[in-house]
This record gives C-alpha cells, structure tokens and sequence, in this order.
C-alpha cells in the first residue's frame, strides 16, 4: 500500500487500524474467547499471571490481534519478537528485562512471539527461564502444527489453543464495519454487493487479506467512489473466479475434478484443481475428495495412490497454503495417471448389503477363538490348518459354510492384472476344500 495508505484518514495500513481494541470486538474464535476461558482469564488484570499460550491456526486469522488486546486489557507490558528476525540474544533481553521490571515492582510482561515454529531448539531453550518462572507471560503463534515445531519442554508449559479460519460472514462483517468505522474508511467509499462477495472469495478467510484487498480498492477509485467487483479485481491483479463455496459452482468444479481424474485427463485435472485453488478452496476438502478417490477409483490397481493421497492431506495441514497446491497438485496427477479400478469399493458394498439382509452364518467350528477354558470341548480351533504350515502359504480349507458369494473382482488394470491370476489359483485351492 505504501503511499496510498493515508487516502482515507490514516498512515498505518487499514488492517492495523481495523485491529480490535477489546476482547469482545474479536470476530471468529468465540470457543476460545468465552466467559471463563483461558484467554479470557488472560485478559484480566489480575488473572491467570505467568500462563502461557500458543496459537495455532492459519494466516489472518487474528493472532497478533489476540496477543495486543490481552497485553492492553491486561495492563500487561507488550514485547514483540518476530523468529524470522530475533535470535537468542534478542530472547534473553527480554527476559533479564522482565526480571529487572518484576523486581522493581513494574508491570509483568507480555512476549507475543510470532512464527515460533522459525525458531531453533536453542532459541525455544532461552524462552524457557522465563516462561517456567513466569516472568513473562508467553503468547506464540504459529501456522504450523506445534507438535513437530516447538520443544516439548515448552509445549507442556503452555496451553495450546488451536483457531479456526474465519467463516465468510465473519470476514463480510469485518469489510462492512472497515468501510464505515471512523478508523477504516469512514464511509468515504461504498462497497456493492458483488464486490463485497469478491473480496470475501479472494480472502480465504484471512481478515488482513480482505482488508488490505479492500484498502487497494478503495484507493483506486478514490473517496466517493463505489468499489465494485471490477476495481477489487484491477486492484488485487487476480481473476475474480464465479464461485461460490456453499453454492452450484463449488460441487460443479470439485465433480468435474474428480470425474476428470477418474477418466484419466490428467490436463483437465490440473486445470478443475488450479480453479479450485485460485476461487480459495478449503485446500483439505480437496484433499480429502482425493483419498477417497484413491480407495474408490483405483484401489489395489495402485495401492501407492491411497498412500500418496493422504501424504498430500497430511503436507497441506502441515505447510499449508500456497505451497500446499503442489503436493495438491502431485497427487493429481499420479491419481490421474494411475490405472482405475473400482473392485475395491464394489466388494465392500456387496458384503454390506448382504450383511444388512441377514445373509450371514455362523462362523465355522475351526475358526472360532479356542484360547479360553471349554473351548475344545466345543470343538472351536479343530481342524484349523496353519497357513504358514502349508507350501505356498494357502491352505485348502473352508472359511464361510455354505454357498459362500463373491465379492472381489479384479478389474484386470494395472496390479490387478497380476493378482486376476493369483485369485484364481487361490479360489481354485480353497474350492477343493
């Protein structure tokens, strides 16, 4: 925003200025922010001095915010350290300093440490003094899962509280207040409806995102001027998408996805997965359509599909986005690419119907647990043939009475070609029992 910043009353930029002043005016994590809470606790003057908390959750959603209003409700002296550019001297200022302002009776102090999963397992260590002693009060906040980012020792002297992205009406009221508080926009421009939804879309539930998309909008149609679909478009340089995450496009786009990796058009794939990506798709909800993918559509033709699906689920949780699009974007194309079967799916449901319409019987004698006391007695384990016992590893015995149906067929694509030849010789040997 640089220069432009002060178009509409203000040199700090309109997500500073928008940040909230009390712990009522925080929008979105009402769980964490109830009667009684820790945080809540936290915010009073006198209450819960010395506990420690790391926030966890994605960009914009209000982290920072959190630590400033505590610090302010709290009376609290307010320390800022960034990991990307303190080190472990920086660290042990602040505690020493702490010290010094408890022992000459001053205000307790509040760190707020952002991006703590930057930090080194050393520069965590020069945190722990202080936090074990409570000479400060420690506020962290990460994007990342704290449990592979920060020590254990200080993980287990603090809370973790966990925030959720903010929902599209949380990030539409927080625009519609920014554009008529004194401290926003001040009503010098209006917002459309289309626009407000745009600015909504292009957020992804990152407040500071909207705000700042709004601010860039504002200025360029200057004070009295509309912002429309149009100058939120011109002004963020991005393709305003027609989506609707709760509405037709989000199920037409994500079924054109699936359906284009089912039939195997790898390029449509990408192109369903970049729109998806783009428009601010929950990048989790694609990559849950894309294990179940895994196990419906190819199955054992691939078995390194599911594999490769939740390793792509598990990279996006954890890097988060926009590097997650290409572990998105790995299992993509290797789903795409992979032969199809959907055998799996189709045996699976076979054997529930057939269980829901009472075709089932009684286990057989020699399969039954004979390890409790009368179970010989009961004829349960005789007969039983040892697999391993037997050259080839399958044994010519019965494991359902009676005319048992089939429900697994290979479709003959990729693995399953190999194991159409094994089932038959296994069937073939079980049939002779």
């Amino acid at each position: 925003m640089s220069g432009e910043a002060g178009l509409f009353g203000g040199t700090a930029p309109l997500a500073v200025r928008m940040r909230p002043r009390s712990v009522d005016e925080i929008v979105g994590q009402s769980h964490l922010l109830r009667d009684g809470s820790p945080l809540r606790q936290l915010a009073e003057p006198t209450g819960n001095a010395g506990v420690s908390v790391i926030l966890w959750g994605p960009a914009g959603t209000g982290k920072t915010t959190i630590a400033n209003v505590i610090a302010r409700s709290s009376n609290r002296h307010f320390v800022e350290l960034s990991a990307v550019t303190a080190g472990v001297k920086d660290v042990r200022e602040v505690m020493e300093s702490a010290l010094s302002r408890i022992s000459d009776g001053g205000a307790a102090t509040l760190l707020f440490l952002d991006e703590i999963h930057r930090f080194t397992k050393a520069q965590q260590d020069a945190l722990l003094p202080g936090v074990e002693n409570g000479w400060v009060t420690l506020i962290a906040a990460t994007t990342e899962n704290p449990s592979f980012s920060v020590i254990t020792p200080l993980l287990s002297r603090s809370l973790l509280l966990k925030l959720r992205p903010l929902t599209d009406d949380d990030v539409a009221s927080l625009v519609t207040r920014a554009v008529s508080a004194p401290e926003g926009l001040a009503g010098a421009v209006s917002v459309d409806a289309e626009a407000l939804a745009s600015l909504v879309r292009l957020s992804s539930g990152d407040a500071r995102r909207a705000l700042t998309s709004l601010e860039a909008a504002s200025n360029s149609v200057g004070p009295g001027g509309i912002v429309t679909a149009e100058s939120v478009a011109a002004a963020s340089d991005r393709a305003l998408l027609r989506y609707d995450r709760a509405g037709d496009e989000h199920y037409d786009v994500i079924s054109a996805f699936i359906k284009s990796v089912r039939g195997s058009d790898v390029d449509a794939s990408i192109h369903y997965l970049a729109r998806m990506i783009e428009a601010g798709e929950d990048p989790r909800f694609i990559a849950r359509r894309l294990v179940i993918l895994a196990a419906e559509d190819i199955g054992v033709a691939d078995p390194t599909c599911l594999t490769l699906a939740v390793a792509a689920a598990d990279a996006v949780q954890f890097i988060g986005m926009p590097e997650g699009r290409i572990p998105l974007a790995e299992a993509t194309i290797h789903l795409a690419l992979a032969p199809k079967s959907n055998s799996v799916i189709v045996a699976i449901d076979a054997a529930i119907r057939d269980i829901r319409d009472g075709r089932f019987e009684p286990v057989p004698k020699h399969l039954r647990d004979a390890h409790y006391a009368g179970a010989q007695k009961l004829g349960h384990g005789k007969g039983y043939v040892y697999p391993h016992d037997v050259d080839g590893g399958v044994a010519a015995q019965r494991y359902r009475d009676g005319d048992a149906p089939r429900y697994y067929e290979p479709r003959g694509h990729g693995r399953e070609q190999e194991l159409t030849e094994r089932l038959a010789r296994i069937r073939a040997i079980l049939g002779d029992a």
